[in-house]
């Protein structure tokens, strides 16, 4: 395997204890939106999170709409999200740039085709 391809190794790193990581962020107006941590990836050195919306229970029973059409913000959709380290140590989640995105949308892409290919 060439340094290239080493480096651009995809490694799933969940976490070990399976214990179900929430990372809470605060939209513009200052509400708290809660999101999972699906996954861990490792590309080029670089860690990232596949973030999926989670609801409460009270919250999913206040968005039951029955018949009616729904108006719901299509914002709350999954995404990946750059991990890195403030200045005391903790993790952060920060939006990636375009190269990185793209680089970590393909090792996604790689993972689930493998995942795929052996069932």
């Amino acid at each position: 395997m060439s340094e290239k391809e080493k480096k651009n190794q995809i490694e799933d790193v969940d976490n070990i204890d399976d214990d179900e990581v929430i990372v809470v962020m605060k939209d513009e107006d200052g509400n708290e939106l809660y999101f999972a941590e699906e996954m861990r990836l490792l590309v080029n050195d670089d860690e990232y999170a596949l973030l999926v919306p989670t609801v409460s229970d009270e919250e999913a029973a206040e968005h039951a709409h029955g018949d009616e059409e729904c108006e719901c913000d299509d914002d709350d959709a999954a995404f990946f999200a750059k991990i890195v380290k403030d200045e005391n140590g903790e993790e952060e989640y920060i939006e990636p740039n375009d190269e990185e995105f793209k680089a970590v949308c393909a090792a996604y892409d790689e993972l689930v085709d493998d995942e795929d290919s052996q069932e």
